[in-house]
């Protein structure tokens, strides 16, 4: 699992870019940063990511996305691997330009009973942590509130840069990001009937908690990046259909085509993917 690397108060800048400029970003930016620790022994440097995206019945994060809305939401529950023995309850607040985290590591075993209505509890924490158990009980409340239950798996391949002096600075690549309608709390990551939001483009996210780093805004200078949106929950929802996950998956009948999706472990799943057409 990813050593955390957790920022909790950042800005964001989003690019959708093919993979022949990813691989040229990724060389010149190898001149100021370093792989990710966890992930620089594996193939293409890069590890899996999941998340089980939580929801009201009415998708109210993901309208608020579709919106536009400036100061915004999403629940999420984060894992890597179908073993994991923990997992990040997090949320990520959007407040115009600035991007907040709370985040708490917690127990496998807990995720059901606390999506139940559990009280959260120091128990329910892979170690006793006051800041965390104040993240998972703020999650928990905000799960209340909306009706939020479980509405879409996203899962994707992400290649990640950090500054050398610390974590200050980050540069993720994502790729093959999927999304298919998820209403249990399986927490599994082999994908069914899936969609590919972004089709072949690589999600390239630039993450500073200060300010940019005069050599990176040469980078988006060079390569003529252009700033955009990337959400992937929400473009995935897009895709499927809103009323197919707002109604539970009724009548979920996707266009698909097969192909497998081949994480670094060398394993195959096959999945089935919707193609956007532009």
């Amino acid at each position: 699992m990813p050593t955390d690397r957790l920022q909790t108060q950042r800005f964001e800048m989003k690019y959708l870019v093919r993979e022949e400029t990813a691989q040229a970003i990724r060389r010149f930016l190898s001149c100021y940063m370093t792989p990710d620790e966890f992930a620089a022994d594996l193939p293409n440097r890069s590890y899996p990511v999941h998340s089980l995206y939580l929801d009201s019945p009415d998708l109210a994060t993901y309208q608020a996305v579709q919106t536009g809305e400036k100061n915004r939401f999403k629940l999420r529950i984060r894992y890597y691997s179908d073993n994991d023995a923990t997992v990040y309850f997090e949320i990520k607040r959007r407040t115009n330009d600035v991007i907040s985290k709370m985040r708490a590591k917690v127990k496998r075993e807990a995720v059901q009973p606390l999506l139940n209505g559990q009280p959260p509890q120091l128990r329910h924490l892979a170690k006793p942590d006051g800041k965390q158990l104040v993240a998972l009980q703020e999650f928990c409340r905000l799960m209340h509130q909306l009706g939020a239950t479980p509405k879409s798996h996203v899962a994707y391949l992400r290649e990640a840069w950090m500054s050398p002096g610390g974590n200050s600075f980050r540069v993720t690549f994502d790729r093959n990001v999927r999304c298919e309608p998820e209403f249990a709390a399986n927490l599994k990551t082999a994908l069914g009937e899936s969609v590919s939001p972004f089709d072949d483009r690589v999600v390239l996210e630039l993450k500073f908690v200060d300010r940019l780093p005069n050599w990176c805004s040469e980078m988006v200078r060079l390569f003529g990046l252009v700033r955009g949106g990337a959400p992937k929950y929400a473009q995935g929802l897009l895709l499927i259909g809103e009323h197919r996950v707002s109604n539970h998956g009724v009548g979920l009948k996707l266009g698909t085509t097969t192909r497998p999706t081949v994480y670094p472990n060398g394993a195959a799943v096959s999945t089935r993917s919707t193609v956007a057409v532009a």
